[in-house]
């Protein structure tokens, strides 16, 4: 979906936040040190954490207001993570500890604000749905959607019961109103505001040499008496260079020889099945959608709008004479994600798009074109091509894909089933006998290391993984191939050791190269400075090393250099040269840079007048997320202090999903 016609984020980006609990926390997640690691007690088995309340009592009993975070919720947490990043499912076992810590911090929050009377109230929560962000969507233009679309709404957007929504929601204000009142203090002086919006504001241009360092790296050329001197100074870096290696014997099959064949799915069954599983054959209502956008500016003007409405009207004169509406949305649409399609969205359901081209796209018949419809965005004219009504799709209409879904359940059952009798099998008789009598072959290995392909298997990853786990000459064990399934035992085991210096000669010397170029760089980088501070001249300093000046225009702080990165962050020391000074060596840890500046832009006195109100208000929340983080750790580590933060440690080493 085109980002002109997502709803805005905010909203959804609020429940996110207030899932996790970090509304007010997230940049102080990682100053917390420690937090994971408490050598405090254990809880239940179904814990994650249990936080304490303040007091005596609290420290020595699970009395009152105790709070015990679940292992549910840290997985909950996890899963959402990843989802709002983009992250495959397998990172969410990473993202545990993230989630755990989160959620502990906001618990430590909430008990803190109710120690101090900041209690949220449901008419709290009633004013925030009326007036905050929430308010397009539960009370457009002043009025209440109604307790059946609120509560279909959260639950088809946000999958949650209003009440929890609610509660997750006074959460978010109770954390918020102790941000203000820990922060509340804050003030920051003109002369503050001046200095930082002056720094931030700069701007210089100037000349620099490059010192590559790849090119250093190959002229690093050691001996083998370099090696081997480098190799026994640092034997303990490669005392376990050869990794471990199994050697592993497995019988493998495909569905194709498991006994009995084929499943065959009657059509009683299917039927069952299509009746059990209606759900997942419901069909919403959907219309087909396309449009072209006139934006309008965040914050335009009358006379701005205006002009937009005109030229969204002029495009509906147009296609009404019959112009062409691909070529109008090429020309005119300013939707950069659908202008080059003909200004095609495709088949959208209720709540995709924002409220008013929600209401008009599925208020159209096919075919018709709304007039200049007026969104957050700017003029949209859309056209409905094609709706289709909520149903259920009929039984003949999917009974060939539940078929074939049943068949692949029923072989993968089979298959299970299947590989765990051969691996009983073979626990009475060996691996050769069970093969052999299934008329299956027994594959050994050479030794493998962790990682690698398994010959023979479409994907032994899953075999290799509980190889590495297995003990030699236990019980066969079963694995997923991919197609099929394997039932292995290790056969043999090979400690990691250190190899020879003949065996590893090879390898040392990328390391030794590695241990050396950071000397040769910051040496090479340091006389190149030297020599242009003392001459002055860039270009035949930089001709003495065999490289070229680049010219870097005026650029500030957050400004993206070639071969540099962001200055700011990488060199910020440059801005405080004057025109015609050369910088020190500056090593990016793969480059080293020699600078010269020839032009430095500051703000006038006018223009720093004119942005202080912006510029207060900007230095002014760094400084209150400052001192709120400041207030975080000290408070989390008062908790972790007086015993009042207990871990589960068992829930820490062991998987909180299912593998």
């Amino acid at each position: 979906m085109i980002r002109f016609l997502q709803k805005d984020s905010k909203a959804i980006k609020v429940v996110f936040w207030l899932i996790i609990g970090v509304a007010c926390i997230t940049m102080v997640v990682t100053l917390v040190p420690g937090i994971l690691n408490s050598d405090q007690g254990t809880t239940g088995t179904g814990t994650y954490a249990s936080i304490r309340p303040a007091g005596f009592l609290g420290r020595y009993f699970a009395f009152g207001s105790a709070r015990d975070i679940t292992n549910q919720e840290v997985t909950q947490v996890a899963g959402r993570i990843a989802q709002q990043r983009h992250y495959p499912e397998q990172a969410i076992p990473f993202l545990m500890p993230q989630a755990g810590q989160a959620l502990i911090q906001r618990e430590i929050l909430l008990q803190q604000a109710d120690k101090l009377g900041l209690k949220v109230t449901a008419s709290d929560i009633r004013r925030e749905l009326r007036e905050g962000p929430w308010a397009i969507y539960f009370f457009p233009k002043g009025q209440f959607i109604g307790q059946d679309r609120y509560a279909d709404w959260v639950d088809q957007q946000l999958h949650m019961s209003t009440a929890n929504f609610e509660k997750q929601l006074g959460t978010e204000l109770e954390i918020n109103r102790l941000e203000s009142l820990i922060t509340g203090g804050v003030f920051v002086s003109d002369k503050d505001v001046a200095d930082n919006y002056r720094r931030n504001s700069t701007k210089i241009k100037f000349d620099y040499v490059v010192l590559n360092g790849e090119d250093l790296r190959k002229q690093i050329n050691p001996t083998d008496a370099d090696l081997e001197k480098f190799f026994k100074q640092n034997a303990a870096r490669y005392k376990d260079a050869v990794p471990e290696a199994r050697k592993i014997s497995y019988i493998a099959f495909t569905p194709d020889q498991i006994p009995g064949g084929t499943p065959q799915i009657t059509d009683q069954q299917a039927q069952q099945y299509y009746q059990a599983h209606l759900k997942d054959y419901q069909v919403p209502d959907q219309v087909k959608v396309r449009h072209i956008l006139v934006s309008v500016p965040k914050g335009a003007d009358a006379k701005t709008d205006a002009a937009a409405k005109a030229k969204a009207e002029d495009v509906l004169k147009q296609l009404r004479a019959g112009g062409n509406w691909a070529a109008l949305a090429k020309k005119y649409s300013e939707d950069p994600g659908s202008k080059d399609t003909g200004g095609e969205l495709g088949m959208l359901q209720h709540g995709v798009t924002v409220p008013e081209f929600d209401k008009a796209a599925f208020s159209l018949s096919p075919g018709q074109i709304s007039e200049p419809i007026k969104t957050q965005f700017g003029y949209h004219i859309i056209q409905t091509e094609e709706k289709q009504t909520a149903h259920t799709k009929p039984f003949d209409e999917v009974r060939g894909t539940i078929l074939a879904t049943m068949v692949r359940d029923k072989e993968a059952q089979a298959a299970q089933a299947y590989a765990q009798s051969l691996a009983n099998e073979a626990q009475k008789n060996g691996l050769a006998k069970t093969a052999a009598a299934r008329h299956l072959q027994v594959v050994t290995t050479d030794y493998l290391a962790q990682g690698a392909i398994a010959p023979g298997l479409a994907d032994s990853s899953k075999l290799m993984g509980e190889a590495f786990t297995a003990k030699k000459g236990g019980p066969p064990a079963v694995a997923s191939t991919g197609e099929g399934f394997a039932v292995f035992q290790v056969a043999d085991i090979h400690a990691a050791h250190a190899p020879t210096f003949d065996e590893y000669k090879s390898h040392l010397v990328e390391d030794f190269r590695e241990q050396q170029l950071p000397q040769l760089l910051a040496a090479k980088t340091n006389a190149l400075a030297a020599e242009v501070k003392q001459s002055g001249n860039l270009a035949a300093a930089a001709k003495t090393v065999g490289a070229t000046v680049k010219t870097q225009d005026f650029t500030g702080r957050d400004g993206q250099v070639p071969d540099l990165g962001q200055i700011g962050q990488i060199a910020p020391q440059v801005f405080n040269l004057s025109d015609g000074q050369v910088s020190n060596a500056i090593n990016t840890g793969r480059n080293g840079i020699v600078i010269k500046l020839t032009g430095k832009q500051e703000p006038q006195p006018a223009d720093i007048a004119k942005n202080l109100p912006a510029a207060r208000e900007q230095m002014a929340n760094e400084r209150r997320e400052e001192l709120f983080a400041v207030y975080v750790t000290t408070v989390t580590q008062q908790y972790e202090k007086s015993g009042r933060v207990l871990m589960n440690k068992k829930a820490q080493q062991q998987p909180l999903i299912p593998s």
